[in-house]
């Protein structure tokens, strides 16, 4: 009986410490933005925000990043909005705010990842870039007039076949398209690849990249996309609001979920005995909760071991290597960047709400040419 009482007790007091220590760390999260004072000494324009939500995003004068000997300094000329911004900005799934996003505030007050831009300084160590390169990628603080992304990153030569807004809507779309397609669906060529929302960011990117494999390609769409969809390679497009591709009798070999509107027996219905099934992200960005979009991820990791096929999901590793890969389908015309809207850097609010509603085609991108 003491055993148990202390036991008892012992459960009881850890658990009041976890408790406090979560109120404590809550309260106690901040960011820097009370800390800044005075005018930056060498004045930027950025995007940031020092509490979660859509509303308090601001236009403000920052300090002008100074690279270091490993990275390069790139004038921003365009940059491009991902359902990842959204994420950030809400602090949602509530267990990004527990895993280091910030609790109560968010720790990096700066936001926006893809930029398409012209090198204007670079380090001591830096011989792979000079001033005047075009370069595209991917670096924290991307929605500002420059970035210091490390020279051996995710940061890349821009073809010069593309503009700086094509450019800078590649890095995470293009990136998780060629990934999904090449590491975790193993498409090859004559292969049946069905991607489910082909006229989105990623999907845009992945009909031509699934097409520049040899696959034979299913795009889903709304009928408004049809058209946009089959000008990008698919050999076939189904629209869903006239049909609905879990009920036809094609079975696929690759299955890319870009919105994950269907659930997961109904598209294994759709997939071979051996068909990989492939989700982007979460599925739709705006799902709420402690975990919200992971949900149907969780049910795929937990599904796939019990099946013939393989269930899983996806998040973009953004490298370097791959986004030469990029540049060189968009070098030879298999690749081109579809772009929907563009907006000024004082409108990325709107870029997200527009991006938020989920009809985007292609990608939307912010423009700093009219700064």
């Amino acid at each position: 009986m003491k055993t148990k009482r202390i036991l008892k007790w012992s459960a009881g007091a850890i658990l009041l410490a976890l408790i406090a220590w979560a109120f404590i760390a809550y309260w106690t999260s901040s960011n820097d933005c009370d800390r800044i004072t005075g005018t930056p000494t060498h004045p930027m324009r950025a995007i940031v925000y020092c509490d979660y939500g859509l509303a308090n995003l601001k236009l403000e004068d920052v300090e002008k990043p100074v690279p270091n000997d490993d990275q390069v300094l790139v004038k921003v000329r365009a940059a491009s909005v991902n359902p990842y911004d959204w994420h950030f900005i809400e602090g949602t799934p509530y267990l990004m705010r527990a895993m280091g996003v910030g609790l109560r505030k968010p720790k990096d007050t700066r936001l926006g990842v893809d930029f398409a831009g012209t090198v204007e300084a670079v380090g001591k160590n830096v011989t792979q870039f000079k001033p005047g390169d075009e370069v595209f990628g991917g670096r924290g603080g991307a929605f500002a007039e420059y970035v210091c992304p490390r020279a051996d990153r995710a940061v890349a030569l821009k073809p010069a076949n593309i503009t700086f807004e094509q450019a800078a809507s590649v890095n995470i779309a293009g990136i998780t398209a060629l990934q999904a397609l090449r590491d975790k669906g193993k498409v090859q060529a004559g292969q049946k690849v069905l991607i489910n929302g082909a006229s989105g960011g990623v999907g845009t990117f992945a009909v031509q990249i699934a097409k520049s494999f040899g696959a034979n390609v299913t795009g889903v769409c709304s009928t408004r996309n049809v058209d946009l969809v089959q000008s990008l390679g698919a050999d076939q497009v189904i629209d869903y609001t006239k049909e609905d591709f879990t009920k036809n009798a094609q079975r696929y070999d690759v299955i890319l979920d870009n919105v994950a509107n269907h659930s997961l027996l109904e598209c294994r219905r759709v997939l071979k005995p051996k068909g990989i099934y492939v989700l982007i992200g979460g599925g739709r960005p705006n799902e709420q909760g402690l975990i919200g979009p992971l949900a149907k991820p969780i049910k795929a990791m937990l599904l796939s071991p019990f099946v013939s096929q393989k269930m899983g999901m996806m998040m973009a590793d953004t490298n370097q290597k791959d986004l030469n890969v990029l540049g060189d389908l968009m070098q030879s015309g298999k690749v081109k960047p579809v772009i929907d809207r563009s907006y000024k850097l004082s409108e990325v609010p709107e870029a997200i709400r527009y991006l938020e509603q989920g009809h985007a085609r292609g990608k939307v991108v912010i423009t700093l040419e009219t700064l």
